[in-house]
């Protein structure tokens, strides 16, 4: 609803087309005009793939996005053209930085995506808090209670009530408190702000409007987008790639039943379930807010 509420309101411009500002034959810097974000990362992207198969490596950094959705949607369109690709953004304030009882950073996700053999490749898409607000909103809907570690409460002690944790909006760090090194996370979250809102000159930090803030303020996000040429550096990549991954996902696990994977068999696991299952499901009271 977020997305419909921006468009309706006029604080996102969904006819918008993004402009490179500065470029080099392996950099640009893009304005998003406030356009859609996938609109921006797809603009981007592709930049970034034209220059990488040009100069090896392309960097795009955009400032005046919207929330782009899937992070590894974008490093995974890297892969159809045998590239590394990475993503990264910042989001609305959400990251309790350690020690602190509010939140000032997103959940500011990363990707990394690099082929290996006959198809097969590593895609890490992670949030740098313990989870994305997402997996809060679906417990909160089905009115089931979240992990220790997961959110605080306004006092900045760790929550598992699911409204609660919405309520206030600020999450742990990936790692959770800090004595379960949770200043990891933080760390990380820093290191995407660096890369899109400060190196972008977007809005930052703090000063990102609130998640699901009804204003007239546009969210002016950063986002950057990098594809790398493997054939630049040692022959042989995909085939290092796949015998890494291979041996991992032939390590002998805790429980048999659950095998040792890499990052992307889960969702490639999930794809090929919901293909043989004929369709999405979805949880009613997701469906309900859906309509309503």
């Amino acid at each position: 609803e977020m997305y419909i509420a921006d468009i309706e309101t006029k604080t996102t411009d969904p006819n918008a087309h993004p402009a490179v500002l500065k470029e080099s034959p392996a950099t640009a810097w893009v304005d998003g005009n406030n356009g859609l974000g996938p609109v921006v990362g797809n603009f981007c992207m592709q930049l970034a793939i034209q220059k990488a198969k040009a100069a090896g490596v392309g960097w795009a950094v955009a400032k005046g996005s919207n929330h782009y959705g899937i992070a590894g949607w974008y490093t995974r369109t890297a892969l159809e053209h045998g590239l590394l690709g990475m993503s990264f953004t910042n989001t609305s304030p959400l990251m309790g930085p350690t020690r602190a009882k509010e939140a000032a950073l997103g959940t500011n996700p990363l990707s990394l995506a690099a082929p290996g053999k006959n198809g097969d490749s590593f895609v890490l898409d992670m949030a740098t808090t313990a989870v994305a607000v997402g997996k809060i909103e679906v417990q909160r809907r089905k009115g089931e209670p979240i992990t220790e570690g997961w959110a605080q409460d306004p006092e900045g002690r760790s929550t598992t009530d699911a409204d609660l944790a919405f309520k206030t909006g600020c999450l742990m760090p990936l790692g959770g408190s800090e004595i379960t090194s949770g200043y990891k996370g933080y760390g990380l979250g820093l290191l995407v702000e660096t890369l899109c809102g400060i190196l972008g000159g977007s809005a930052f930090g703090p000063n990102i409007r609130r998640w699901m803030e009804h204003t007239d303020r546009p969210a002016d996000l950063g986002q950057c987008f990098v594809a790398i040429d493997p054939q630049c550096f040692a022959p042989g990549f995909n085939d290092r790639m796949s015998t890494l991954m291979d041996y991992l996902r032939g390590l002998q696990p805790v429980d048999s039943s659950k095998p040792v994977l890499v990052p992307g068999d889960p969702e490639r696991n999930h794809m090929k379930m919901v293909d043989q299952q004929g369709g999405i499901q979805y949880h009613d009271n997701q469906l309900k807010a859906s309509v309503s």
